[in-house]
C-alpha cells in the first residue's frame, strides 16, 4: 500500500472514536520508542515522519538531486514514491521496491537531512501527505500515534493528544550516544546541530497552547512511557 501499510483490522477504525495522537520533541527524548509503545498496546497505526524526510534526503542522493537545488528538492519530493510501513511492532520505509531502513539512519545522511527537512515548499508537500496519512491510519485501526517535530503545531493541531517529549541537552545527548556506541563529543554535531536547524523551521522545544509537555530528564523509559499512556487514555475517557 503506497505511504501506508496493512497494519490490522480495519474494523477496528468502525463504529468507535478515531483517536490521533500527536507527540513532538527533538532527539534523544525517547519519542520514537515511547510512540511505538503507545501504538501497539493501543491496536493503532504508528507514523514516524522524521523518517520520511529521511527517505527524500535518501532518494535525492541516491538519483544525484543537489540538496542545496531547493526547487530540484521539491519536485523530487511531489513524486518519488514513498512506503511507509506503518505497523508499531516492524515499521519500515521503503522507495518503490527498496527497503532503506538502514541506510536512512547512517550518520552521514544525518549530517545532510537538514537542508530537505528545512526547505519549506517541501516541509509543505510532506505536510500533505502525513496528514492523509494520519487519517487513513486512523481510519484503518482506530487511532494513529504520529511522532516528529512539528506534528502539535503545523501537522495535526487539532489531534486528540498532543504532546511534547522534551529532555535536557545532557540527559539526550547521552541516551543517544548510548543508543549509537559513541561517545558523547562525537554525537554533539548529530543531536544539537540538527535541533538547531530544523528550530528554523518548527517548534519543538517548547510546548505550544495547548499542548502537554512530558519532561523526561529524569524519568526511565518506563516511568516515559507512563505518563504519555496517561495522558493518552484521560483523552479517550474525555
Amino acid at each position: 500500500m503506497s505511504e501506508g501499510g496493512d497494519n490490522g483490522d480495519e474494523r477496528k477504525g468502525s463504529g468507535m472514536k478515531q483517536i490521533q495522537v500527536a507527540i513532538d520533541g527533538p532527539s534523544g527524548t525517547g519519542k520514537s520508542s515511547v510512540s511505538k509503545l503507545v501504538a501497539k498496546q493501543h491496536g493503532w497505526g504508528y507514523l514516524d515522519t522524521g523518517a520520511m524526510y529521511r527517505a527524500l534526503t535518501w532518494w535525492c542522493l541516491d538519483q544525484d538531486v543537489d540538496l542545496d537545488d531547493g526547487p530540484a528538492v521539491t519536485d523530487a519530493s511531489k513524486s518519488f514514491d514513498l512506503q511507509m510501513g506503518t505497523d508499531p511492532s516492524n515499521p519500515t520505509v521503503a522507495v518503490g521496491d527498496r527497503r532503506i531502513d538502514a541506510e536512512i539512519r547512517e550518520p552521514e545522511l544525518t549530517r545532510q537531512v537538514a537542508k530537505v527537512a528545512t526547505n519549506l515548499e517541501v516541509r509543505a508537500n510532506m505536510r500533505e501527505r502525513q496528514r492523509a496519512l494520519m487519517q487513513q491510519l486512523a481510519e484503518q485501526t482506530g487511532g494513529v500515534v504520529a511522532e516528529g517535530r512539528d506534528i502539535t503545531t503545523v501537522v495535526a493541531p487539532d489531534a486528540d493528544v498532543r504532546i511534547l517529549m522534551t529532555a535536557s541537552e545532557e540527559a539526550r545527548l547521552a541516551r543517544r550516544s548510548k543508543e549509537l556506541s559513541s561517545t558523547v563529543e562525537a554525537t554533539r554535531s548529530q543531536i544539537v546541530d540538527r535541533d538547531k536547524a530544523d528550530s528554523t523551521v518548527s517548534q519543538f522545544m517548547t510546548a505550544a497552547d495547548g499542548v502537554t509537555l512530558v519532561d523526561t530528564s529524569e524519568l526511565t523509559f518506563e516511568e516515559s512511557l507512563a505518563a504519555v499512556l496517561q495522558i493518552v487514555q484521560g483523552a479517550r475517557r474525555d
